[in-house]
């Protein structure tokens, strides 16, 4: 059962896909679409599921769940790891890499492999105070408050020098 992003509760679960490139405004048409109808027919062993989604900065995709109306159990999860696949094969780009690191320059989104992000780190080109997103953030809550952080408020700080 789709709902706007901005009605679910602070504590809806999140899960965030990074794209391997920035979503031109065709896929993002695409992505929206398709994740409405995903949604309006994400369940729970047969009980409907509260979600939404955002997408930011052109390059992240956001799903969220409102667990205080049904929790999610590991076949829903299952099933928006299928949807995230699709839209994978469908629109040719890797949303589901790990080992690819995000973070800013300026206004700038910069995608890199975790081994040249540590090198980065080694040689000052990221710092303590490089703004990187922390995708491992668990709530909508966490997300709009300690997604973008400076690298020394991360996980990412074991990296740096």
């Amino acid at each position: 059962m789709f709902t706007a992003y901005k009605n679910l509760p602070n504590n809806s679960r999140v899960w965030i896909y990074q794209s391997s490139r920035e979503f031109t405004a065709q896929e993002i048409e695409f992505i929206s679409e398709k994740a409405i109808q995903f949604i309006n027919s994400w369940t729970r062993h047969g009980d409907n599921l509260k979600g939404s989604f955002t997408i930011k900065y052109n390059q992240f995709l956001v799903l969220a769940v409102d667990e205080s109306f049904n929790s999610v159990s590991g076949c829903s999860i299952d099933a928006s790891v299928h949807f995230v696949q699709q839209l994978e094969k469908e629109l040719q780009l890797d949303l589901m890499d790990k080992m690819n690191i995000t973070f800013k320059s300026g206004d700038h989104i910069n995608l890199v492999k975790l081994a040249d992000f540590q090198k980065f780190a080694k040689t000052n080109k990221i710092t303590q105070d490089t703004i990187v997103f922390n995708n491992m953030v668990n709530t909508k809550e966490d997300f709009e408050n300690n997604w973008e952080v400076p690298a020394k408020e991360s996980w990412h700080k074991r990296f740096l020098v």
